[in-house]
Order: structure tokens, then sequence, then C-alpha cells
């Protein structure tokens, strides 16, 4: 990470914690590492990033229903799945710094470094050379640019192969052999390569010796598969169908690190779509494209958002692609999609002896569908928001302001209830108006401090509209309307409060997009 990009960075934390977002957890206790409490604003706007998932794909497409499955799953879930035997991170240590890393991520990091080393010279050439300049033969003809992408892909392609075929001594030699170095001593003196199990265990029973070996879920998926069944002939459902699923999972991160980007209890917004075999790379491009419009629906740089193809597939996939954002420490997975063929399903039937099976009255028989995968990290999305849209802004008169650009529909408050005085009955008007609206929006209510003051905090949390009860309000039954992006203001009748606010900030303007 550059220091301008980790100063950034820097700023998107602190500014969560100031402002109610996100505290560490158990903080008065010294904190518990990599596990993260959402205060008062980032629970509404986790909230609210939820609803418009929830509702882009379980209202809007008539074929997706929705379940909320347990987190405590017969263990042979997780043997069906291949978790128990197979779900490892590989685990290297420097012996200089005494420092733990994920191999895979110091891979990930220096292929990424080299692509950052190729679009600088990318942009370097852009500007020298004006209109004419051709970005895509450029990338392919310079020798610095192709060297910078070659580097990457084979340092890419051969850790992938090689932990694919379990080859960790090959894996630690991709490290050895691209001169990978600690974050911290700088040197490349490394341990082997080792894999750890990221499941957390527990126990269900009264007593101990009587007690069940449990996992907490590293998936809400497996959720989705072993209810398959039941929601087909529950809901007489037809494929394709899809199952959608929010709910938190566990994974005991050994190196859980960038604040909430990687977390040991985090939460899957996930839906598993089935689908009559063979169809599969069809239903892929789907929602490989319907996935990234949803993103840029919210209106962000389209610039930040770039697809990742795995080269390297999973045994049971026979397509896969990342949605990428770039975060301040650089392109990073925020949704995958995923061809898993009919692998899950057959796996659990295999496992319980049950057939989960549907019938096909064309062939007079019954088939295992297939599924595709749609997975995204809500607080990978939370922390793309944040990142979008803290913004330090100099205004005209050479002051600053930090404003938090959120889409109207997903901000923590629609607005905000701003009375000018606490005398006059400014007040008790201005609890009135707050009173009449709070049934249909979220609202706040702010008397303390002069209005500058309030409107720059709720500018920092992120508020579309400011409305200000003051002395003419009395007389005309009008007040003032701030918005918080362009910060104009405007006198507005009391009674349009309600169509002016549902207009600007409704979810339904950003569903529309889709």
């Amino acid at each position: 990470m550059s220091k301008g990009s980790e100063e950034i960075f820097k700023k998107v934390i602190s500014h969560a914690k100031e402002y109610g977002f996100v505290f560490q957890s158990s903080e008065i206790y010294d904190g518990l590492s990599s596990v993260y409490d959402y205060g008062q604003n980032g629970v509404l706007l986790k909230n609210n990033i939820k609803n418009y998932w929830w509702r882009s794909m379980v209202q809007l497409n008539d074929n997706v229903v929705g379940i909320d499955s347990a987190i405590f799953m017969h263990p042979d879930v997780w043997r069906a799945s291949g978790h128990i035997d197979a779900f490892n991170d590989p685990l290297i240590d420097n012996k200089d710094s005494k420092k733990r890393y994920r191999a895979d991520v110091l891979v990930e990091e220096y292929a990424e470094k080299l692509l950052q080393k190729a679009d600088k010279e990318v942009r370097k050439a852009a500007l020298r050379f004006g209109d004419s300049f051709d970005a895509e033969l450029y990338r392919e003809t310079n020798s610095r640019v192709v060297d910078y992408l070659k580097r990457a892909d084979s340092a890419l392609s051969r850790f992938s192969l090689a932990l694919n075929s379990d080859d960790l001594k090959a894996a630690r030699q991709v490290i050895i052999d691209e001169k990978i170095t600690c974050p911290v001593s700088g040197s490349s003196n490394w341990t082997e390569i080792r894999q750890f199990n990221l499941m957390f265990g527990t126990k269900i029973g009264s007593v101990a010796e009587g007690a069940t070996d449990l996992f907490l879920r590293p998936e809400t998926a497996q959720g989705i598969f072993v209810n398959f069944l039941n929601v087909f002939k529950s809901g007489r459902m037809k494929i394709p169908f899809g199952i959608a699923q929010i709910g938190k999972a566990f994974r005991n991160e050994i190196v859980a690190r960038q604040f909430i980007f990687r977390m040991r209890e985090f939460e899957q917004m996930e839906m598993q779509f089935f689908i009559m075999p063979g169809s599969e790379i069809k239903w892929f491009e789907h929602w490989k494209a319907s996935r990234l419009n949803w993103h840029k629906s919210l209106g962000f740089d389209h610039e930040n958002y770039r697809y990742h193809n795995h080269e390297n597939l999973a045994h049971y996939a026979n397509a896969a692609v990342d949605i990428e954002y770039k975060f301040p420490f650089g392109f990073k997975e925020l949704e995958g999609i995923h061809s898993r063929t009919d692998f899950d399903l057959k796996q659990h039937s295999k496992y319980s002896g049950k057939k989960l099976q549907v019938f096909n009255p064309d062939k007079n028989e019954n088939f295992t569908p297939s599924v595709i995968e749609t997975s995204i990290g809500l607080d990978r999305m939370f922390l793309s928001i944040l990142s979008e849209c803290l913004e330090e802004e100099t205004l005209e008169d050479e002051t600053s302001r930090v404003v938090l650009r959120l889409p109207h529909a997903l901000a923590p408050n629609q607005a905000a209830i701003l009375p000018l005085m606490k005398k006059d009955g400014l007040p008790e008007y201005s609890k009135k108006i707050y009173d009449e609206l709070k049934i249909n929006f979220q609202l706040m209510f702010d008397s303390k401090d002069a209005i500058g003051k309030r409107y720059r905090r709720q500018d920092a949390i992120g508020t579309p509209l400011c409305i200000t009860i003051d002395h003419e309000t009395l007389n005309d039954d009008t007040v003032t309307i701030r918005d918080r992006d362009s910060m104009g203001q405007k006198r507005v009748k009391v009674a349009d409060l309600y169509s002016i606010i549902k207009d600007l900030t409704s979810i339904e303007r950003l569903l529309k997009k889709l």
C-alpha cells in the first residue's frame, strides 16, 4: 500500500469510529483481534445495504426466494462439502520479523503491485501521446509493461497450480523465486508453508462426556443446499430458481487484517441459482453481468470495478469470476460468481442418503440440478461504500468539510430535523414535524450547537437532507431544506416534506436502475 493510500485508509477507519459506524469489539477490554461491532450509524447503513440487496435479488426476481438457515448444522454437512478435509489457508512465517502471513495473499499483493506498475506506465504514456494513444496496443507491445504483466500472471498461475496440486514446496518456491519479502523485516527468510483449517469448533450437549462436536458455519451456502428439496416442494418451485440468504459466517483467520475487510465473524449475502445441467455458462454470464450492474447502480466510479477471472478452477467448478473493487489497499474481491455444477447437491445426496433430485418431464427422468452461486461479503461491501464516499472537500471560502456522499437510499438517516434555536417554540414545532415523518423515514433530531456545526455533523454521517425550522416557519409553515452534496438551500412547505424526502431518498430510485 502506498503512503497516500495508507493515509486514506487510516482516515476511513478513524471516521468509522468517530461517527458511530464501526467499533472494535470489546474495546474496553483492549479489544478482540479482527472482530468488530457496528455502531448506531453503521447498523443503519448495513441494514440499508442488506435491504437493497434483498429487494433486488428476491423481490425483483420472480424465481428467487429467501431462507434463513441455522448457524449450527450437522457435522456431516461439512464432511460432504469438503470443509473438514480441505478448508485450509496456506500459512508462512518470516523468521526475522516473527510475523505470520497467508502465502496466497503475499503472492496476490506482489502481483497487484506489478499490475499497478503496468497501469502507471500506461497512464504516463497516455499523457505523453495524447488522444491518438492506444492503451491496449501499448500493453501488448511496450517491453516494460509486457514484463510486468507477464511476471504477475506467472506468479499467480504457478502458485495456484502448486496449491491445487497440494505441492506446498512448489508454492513456497514461487515466493522465493519472485523475491517476495516480508513487509516488516524486508527479508525473504521464510519458513515452509503449512495448511491451517479455518473452521471454529464447538460442542452441543448437556454434559461434556456426551457432547457432539460441531462447527460454526464457515459459509452460508451449505444451509441453502441442504434445504433445496424443502424449498422446492413447499414453494412449488420450477427449475430454474434461486434461494437467497443473508447470514453470519465464521472463519478462524490467523492473519485477519485490513479493518473489516477480513474478519473472523462476518456476514454474507448469497444466492444459489438451480438450473438444468448443460446451461451453466448461459446462466453464469447472466448473473455475472447482473451482479456488476447492481454494483454500478450505486453511481460510484466504474473505474473502481473490474472482473477477475479464475484461471485455475476448483475441481467442482466450470467457471468462476470475482468482481473486484479498488479499495485504498488495491483491487480486492468484493463478490464471487461461480458455476459449481452439480457437485454440492450430489455430495449431500451421497452423505445423507437422500436423493436431492427433481423430475424432468421432457426426458421422463430425475436429475440433479447444477448451481450458479453469487456471493458477496456484506462487510466488504460496507467498507467499499465508506471508502468510495468519504471525501474531504475544500469550499469556496477556503474552509473545508468532511462529507460522506452516500447514495441517498443507503444513508443511515434520510433527513435531519434541526430547530434553529432552542427557544421561541422552535423545538416544539420541530418535534411535531419529526414525529409526523419518523413513521415513514429514519430521521435524526439535533438541536445542539450552532446550525453550521450541525450541518457539518450531518455531512460527516452522510445525511442527504437537513430541514431547518426557524421563526419564519411559525408564520408561513415553510422550512429550509439543505442538500448535503451541493449545500444548496431552498424554502419548501411543511406539507410537502413527505413527498420531497420520499422522492429523493427512496430505495425504489435505486431499484428502478436495475
